[in-house]
């Protein structure tokens, strides 16, 4: 499988191609001619587990190897997207997300050693301000926007509505170790310069104790509270490179101290034990696409580090059992390396080309580890996973997608492999 994807990336390389999609967020991209944009996009997701959803299932792998499977409906993402051209290069973006279908509050099982049962305020459904911001813009190559942005470090991140990937859920592996999708308050400065975007921004920071063994940075950028601590700053940095028609290198980074961006700034009877303790995070991601000759070829990896864990750990196991941080160790490393790549089958159906149905059949390989420890850390070796999917992408119409696929996580040997069958439908588009 996995030099089947490399041989296709080598032959796409090799041609001259056009890729559809444009880095960034989707509010940006206002009609043309019109002063008030409205738009968004959903997803409905169902999905049959074919292996045991216990929560000690990694703790005795064969007590639970033949447990009946389990099915999940979901609707991962709707949203809302407002957008307001003010005139003399003001613009305002909106992005209203509704997760899980509401808000509320709900059970979470810690898939763990030790199966905990965590009262999970902000699941059971989230509604959340995604993007609100002001924008100036004082050319093609210099925009200015402040209020609450997506920060675009990652092939996710940049491209995270449905219609960028295959796969019924967001690709797996960046899904799991940084946050998805990444927004926070902060300023940007970004533009279009020849075949380079770019884009420099900066934010409230990371928090160390968000971190977390099975997500390491996924939580790190939420807040428990009605604001967002933002004790310490994070700077990210993308820029994209539209090499050949088609062909786009994407590079992206963040940088920042983790430690001491929380609430209370210090924790109380710390006293200064913990004071010189940064907790200096870094994280960097290259990624590419290309979209043309009827095949889609997109592929990235990320890499994650984070200074001091063996403090942080002993700092996060000893908060209180009511706080709203994680108490699981965190590794001093993440990694996550994905490909797919799909075919539009309709491309040689003369009647269906003209009607500009599309049917891709395509296939997607990834492995991802949110757990890369120290040696003298405990051992969680399940955290380490291998990922396989293939499946079909039939889209009636552009702002309508169809999806099935067929997957499997590859844990090690002394576990279980965890197959599933996944069903999806999902839409983006403008309605003004």
């Amino acid at each position: 499988m996995k030099k089947i994807f490399y041989s296709l990336i080598m032959a796409c390389f090799a041609i001259g191609v056009q890729a559809q999609e444009v880095a960034g967020d989707s509010v940006m991209q206002h009609t043309t001619g019109n002063r008030l944009s409205i738009g968004g996009y959903g997803e409905v997701a169902l999905t049959r587990n074919y292996y045991s959803d216990n929560q000690y299932r990694y703790r005795n792998p064969q007590r639970y190897k033949d447990d009946p499977s389990n099915g999940r409906f979901d609707i991962p993402h709707a949203v809302i997207y407002v957008g307001y051209d003010f005139g003399k290069g003001w613009t305002m973006g909106t992005e209203i997300e509704f997760e899980h279908t509401g808000t509320g509050s709900a059970i979470e099982i810690e898939t763990d050693e030790g199966g905990e049962y965590e009262h999970e305020i902000e699941k059971g459904g989230e509604v959340e301000l995604e993007q609100f911001w002001i924008q100036k813009s004082f050319a093609q190559w210099a925009n200015v926007r402040m209020g609450h942005i997506v920060v675009p470090v990652g092939l996710n991140n940049a491209y995270h509505e449905p219609l960028n990937y295959f796969t019924v859920y967001r690709p797996e592996g960046e899904n799991t170790i940084l946050p998805s999708t990444w927004h926070d308050t902060g300023i940007s400065f970004w533009g279009n310069y020849g075949k380079f975007r770019y884009e420099l921004q900066m934010v409230a920071g990371l928090d160390a104790l968000m971190f977390s063994r099975d997500g390491w940075a996924h939580g790190a950028a939420g807040s428990a509270y009605e604001f967002k601590p933002a004790n310490k700053y994070g700077f990210a940095a993308r820029v994209d490179y539209y090499a050949i028609p088609g062909l786009r290198f994407g590079l992206s980074g963040y940088t920042g101290q983790s430690m001491h961006n929380t609430y209370p700034n210090m924790m109380e009877g710390e006293g200064k034990t913990y004071d010189k303790v940064k907790g200096r995070t870094w994280i960097g991601s290259v990624d590419m696409t290309l979209n043309r000759w009827n095949w889609i070829v997109r592929g990235q990896a990320d890499y994650g580090y984070i200074s001091d864990v063996k403090l942080i750990n002993t700092v996060k196991t000893a908060t209180q059992s009511s706080s709203p941080y994680s108490d699981t160790n965190i590794g001093k490393n993440a990694l996550a390396i994905g490909i797919e790549a799909g075919y539009n089958i309709f491309s040689q159906i003369e009647k269906l080309r003209a009607d500009n149905q599309k049917l891709y059949v395509f296939g997607r390989y990834e492995t991802y580890n949110p757990y890369i420890r120290q040696a003298s850390q405990p051992k969680y070796d399940y955290t380490k996973k291998k990922r396989m999917a293939f499946g079909v992408n039939y889209m009636p119409v552009k702002q309508i997608v169809v999806k099935a696929e067929y997957s499997k996580r590859f844990l090690k040997s002394q576990y279980n492999n965890e197959p599933s069958v996944s069903i999806g439908v999902a839409y983006e588009g403008w309605f003004l």
